[in-house]
């Protein structure tokens, strides 16, 4: 294979371009499944499905990589699962935000099922049967479509920027910018601002913001450097924010810096693109499940940790009542403010600003009887996880959008005397392989 620079002695051969003919084994967290060249060296290929057989060209790795990444470029033999992509842009070196639109919804589903149970088993020495799971993935409701549909859910989409002010998507790990001008999976209020119709000029990128339960409707500017923000004039009312070229932060150019969401009976004011669950349904389905969990009682102490604009410490203290007790922390500012700010109304609610880590061992809180979890993908980690296992909680509830975060936690609760009552997990990012899980601890001796 020549290349066109010439590499250093030192450098190991490129095998990017390189093609193999293989069989497809099985599929592997990350949106590939594993395959093995001729000579036994790993593929890790997407655009496939498990079964197949392909021609698969590598993407990225040398001689001396212990794993190739490559895309399935012809497929030779097909999976009953396949199915056209029903986006133009989804393909082999193309937009990297959906991982499964080849593969029918059912399948996807199933897909992500096999990788909650490989984390599970490898991670955390789990069965499906000792996780007090079913082995199903849910799909949230109304996302049940036929093959060749897609869900319109993701409410925040970040649309990247090209050098001539065309809108895009970032290519697979990639800075490269797939133009498009319609995203599928982009939530109608997201798709009626008309944001891919308009060119950005000096712009590097936008992200749009339809918020559920309102007409409220977002866009985040970042200029390239020196750039200035055009007159953003859309087919919706909408507010305009800004990242600062200096400080990153996110200011406001003009209409409000927040948006108003809904979900478990209460407005929630999210404010400077904090974080807020991206499937409509999401916020509901996760708070019922994490509220069918904990079975929280009157009076009880609850912590919500990681808890955002404090969606899970309101649900739990309408059910503790005004004898009971919840902590927030969340190391958020913005997001911290906001949950002070949604939760006013319930004195019983205290919110603390700073990382978990630092902040529960300055408490002084040694015992609750509830502990909710909604930690960022790469989980709460050993040492926090010790310290919420030494409060002698009855249950916890941990929310995760990664399943092997999720299974290095649950293994260090075992070490912490928990075991894990009941898990449920949901389709809540569709054609795409990530996936949220609720995981519902008690300690072991209970019910053993």
């Amino acid at each position: 294979m020549t290349t066109s620079a010439t590499p250093s002695p030192s450098a190991a051969p490129s095998l990017v371009g390189e093609e193999y003919e293989v069989e497809v084994g099985p599929v592997a967290h990350g949106g590939h499944c594993i395959a093995r060249t001729p000579g036994g060296r790993v593929l890790f290929v997407r655009h496939t499905l498990p079964g197949e057989r392909i021609v698969a060209r590598v993407t990225d790795g040398d001689e001396n990589s212990r794993f190739l990444r490559a895309d399935a470029v012809e497929v030779l033999q097909a999976s009953p699962d396949r199915i056209p992509a029903p986006c133009p842009f989804s393909g082999p070196g193309k937009c990297g935000g959906c991982d499964w639109q080849h593969a029918a919804p059912g399948a996807q589903r199933r897909l992500k099922g096999s990788v909650i149970a490989e984390q599970l088993e490898r991670l955390a020495g789990l069965t499906p049967e000792e996780a007090g799971w079913d082995g199903t993935v849910e799909p949230a409701p109304g996302d049940k479509v036929p093959k060749g549909e897609v869900p319109a859910w993701r409410t925040r989409v970040q649309y990247a920027i090209d050098d001539e002010g065309r809108v895009g998507l970032r290519k697979h790990r990639s800075h490269e910018v797939q133009p498009i001008d319609h995203c599928l999976i982009a939530a109608p209020g997201v798709d009626e601002l008309g944001v891919e119709q308009r060119e950005w000029p000096q712009i590097a990128g936008v992200e749009a913001i339809a918020a559920t339960g309102s007409n409220d409707r977002q866009v985040i500017l970042t200029p390239k450097p020196g750039g200035r923000l055009p007159i953003v004039e859309l087919d919706k009312p909408v507010s305009v924010m800004r990242v600062g070229e200096r400080d990153k932060g996110v200011h406001r150019v003009h209409g409000r810096p927040f948006v108003r969401e809904r979900a478990a009976g209460r407005t929630w004011r999210v404010g400077s693109g904090g974080f807020w669950q991206v499937h409509p349904k999401a916020a509901d389905l996760l708070v019922e499940a994490v509220m069918q969990g904990l079975m929280p009682r009157k009076g009880e102490m609850a912590l919500d940790l990681y808890c955002g604009v404090g969606l899970f410490a309101g649900a739990i203290a309408e059910r503790v009542g005004e004898k009971g007790a919840v902590l927030g922390i969340e190391s958020g500012r913005r997001a911290a403010e906001d949950a002070r700010h949604n939760l006013e109304d319930l004195d019983r609610v205290r919110i603390e600003h700073g990382k978990v880590e630092q902040i529960l061992p300055r408490t002084g809180i040694t015992e609750a009887d509830l502990v909710v979890l909604d930690p960022p993908r790469a989980g709460a980690g050993k040492q926090t996880v010790e310290r919420i296992a030494a409060l002698g909680a009855r249950r916890i509830a941990y929310v995760a959008c990664d399943p092997a975060a999720l299974s290095r936690d649950l293994a260090y609760f075992r070490e912490g005397g928990y075991r894990l009552r009941k898990l449920r997990a949901f389709d809540l990012f569709p054609m795409t392989h990530h996936v949220e899980c609720v995981a519902i601890l008690e300690p072991a001796g209970k019910g053993a």
